[in-house]
């Protein structure tokens, strides 16, 4: 994959977790950091389990990668249908801007969560009472799952490189990309809920989500309107 792209998806998915991300998921890591960890736990001990639960997002985050990937190779689009799926990817994330700039309720409008259904209640529940260290890592593949613009993105992008490796590497960048303020917020819980912190950040990520949008549709337009010929030598490069 393309460096420049690869430093974007780092970027979007860094600066993006410190305003969207703590805001939509901050409810799960408070709720485990006070029912599953003793206070009296050490610091040692409150690491593995914050690690573990960000792991656990990121190998769900990294299967999901897979199957879009794989949904794409399937599909066999042709670099035209790859350029559209590139300008949806692009108004997406120019929308998204937008929502964190608070001018849409784009975000707020794809992210129907299925939280409140009883199979994940329930599943919710039974790893949340769990001490053990691996209840940590399901609870983070839980969470996972859910919906998120962002992941929406992401997906699509993966789906776009029709490459289960490269999608897995797409999902797998993302999750990493957001550990540092998924893993800061459950030890620096007043920072990450400080407004003007979590503003600055929105904003920040907003202008660079949008600047991305754009980019992303640009790539999208040329590889509708370029000559295949042309396409073989710009793609992102596939595992045999």
């Amino acid at each position: 994959m393309e460096t420049i792209n690869l430093l974007t998806i780092i970027t979007i998915a860094f600066l993006g977790s410190f305003g969207h991300c703590i805001g939509m998921c901050g409810g799960i890591v408070f709720a485990y950091s006070s029912i599953k960890i003793e206070p009296q736990s050490s610091k040692i001990s409150k690491t593995i389990a914050h690690l573990l639960y960000s792991f656990g997002r990121v190998f769900t985050y990294t299967l999901l990668g897979v199957l879009f990937g794989s949904l794409g190779k399937v599909a066999r689009f042709s670099e035209f249908t790859n350029g559209i799926l590139l300008m949806v990817a692009g108004v997406a994330m120019i929308l998204a801007g937008l929502s964190l700039m608070g001018k849409l309720k784009f975000l707020t409008l794809v992210e129907h969560s299925f939280s409140s259904s009883t199979l994940y209640k329930k599943t919710f529940k039974k790893i949340l009472n769990s001490k053990s260290n691996a209840s940590f890592f399901f609870l983070g593949m839980l969470n996972g799952l859910l919906p998120c613009g962002f992941v929406y993105f992401f997906a699509i992008t993966a789906a776009s490189t029709a490459d289960p490796l490269y999608g897995a590497l797409v999902m797998f960048i993302f999750g990493v990309s957001t550990i540092p303020a998924m893993f800061s917020l459950g030890f620096l819980a007043s920072l990450a809920q400080a407004t003007s912190f979590r503003n600055m950040m929105m904003s920040l990520s907003a202008i660079i989500v949008i600047l991305y949008g754009v980019f992303t549709l640009y790539n999208g337009y040329n590889r509708m309107n370029t000559p295949p010929a042309m396409n073989s030598e710009t793609t992102v490069p596939h595992c045999h």
